[in-house]
């Protein structure tokens, strides 16, 4: 795990108030939503405000936010992409 993963990790821990072991099991390339972590609706509004505040990035459209919210992996990858 890198430090832009580790980072997410605890962002979302903390936006979502999720216990540490909310992540036990859950790979990085884990699913967040559906299986994996198991996030709904809500909490993929709170990742879009995450994402805003904490990283200054705009999710565009659903099918953007969709593959960035894929995973933690795929969080991070969005990031880096956006911020390139």
């Amino acid at each position: 795990m890198d430090d832009l993963t580790a980072q997410l990790k605890q962002q979302i821990t903390d936006a979502l108030n999720l216990e540490p072991a909310a992540w036990d099991g859950v790979g990085d390339d884990d699913p967040l939503f559906v299986g994996g972590l198991g996030l709904d609706s809500i909490d993929a509004l709170e990742l879009v405000v995450l994402l805003e505040r904490d990283h200054g990035l705009r999710i565009r459209d659903m099918a953007a936010g969709q593959k960035a919210f894929a995973s933690l992996n795929a969080m991070a990858d969005y990031i880096r992409k956006e911020r390139a």
